[in-house]
């Protein structure tokens, strides 16, 4: 499939749910989503709230963007915003097997500890439906934002969830800065761009 320029916009409330589905289709096989909550029930019935609260203020910051018809979307946390982790760590405690707690508690304190403490562009989550992966979404997605944090002259931030994400962030100047990792979970590498 060829690569194409996607147009991109920002996400207006009529269109806040497709985003949201566009992000459940799109993370149904992230490693470390699958890996959070590995029963597909578990999953879809979680998913979408863990989007709300854990990019959903990118709605109201006019930070959420579709890629084309809405087949791509990226919840950036601009400068100074930032997720309610106690809503998230709240679902988070209501939605895994209780089995499962300790290491995947575990693996998102590490989160808290590469993650920069100066004001940011935060890239929560960004993903495209698989049907319309490989078609420039998820890089037209990143420029847009990207752009706007150059103009401000600030850093971006991230973490990839695969070698595959991995390497599209590379693209975009973004550096890995560690591992994340904790008990038998996926790796997942947090990653800085320095503003150009």
């Amino acid at each position: 499939m060829s690569v194409q320029t996607a147009t991109v916009q920002t996400v207006r409330e009529p269109d806040q749910d497709r985003a949201v589905s566009t992000l459940v289709m799109a993370f149904s096989v992230d490693p470390i989503c699958r890996w959070v909550w590995p029963d597909s029930h578990q999953y879809l019935s979680t998913f979408p709230e863990f989007v709300r609260r854990f990019g959903g203020d990118a709605f109201e910051h006019d930070a959420a963007h579709a890629a084309g018809e809405l087949f791509g979307v990226a919840m950036w946390h601009p400068p100074g915003v930032h997720a309610d982790d106690e809503a998230v760590g709240e679902l988070v405690q209501e939605s895994v097997f209780a089995a499962d707690l300790e290491r995947v508690f575990d693996f998102f304190g590490q989160l808290e500890q590469y993650h920069p403490q100066e004001e940011i562009w935060y890239l929560p989550l960004i993903g495209v439906d698989p049907k319309h992966q490989g078609q420039g979404h998820g890089g037209a997605l990143l420029a847009h934002a990207l752009a706007q944090a150059d103009a401000d002259g600030k850093k971006a931030y991230l973490e990839a969830s695969s070698e595959g994400s991995r390497r599209l962030y590379e693209r975009h100047g973004f550096e890995v800065t560690g591992t994340i990792q904790a008990a038998d979970s996926p790796p997942l590498w947090p990653m800085l761009r320095e503003p150009r």
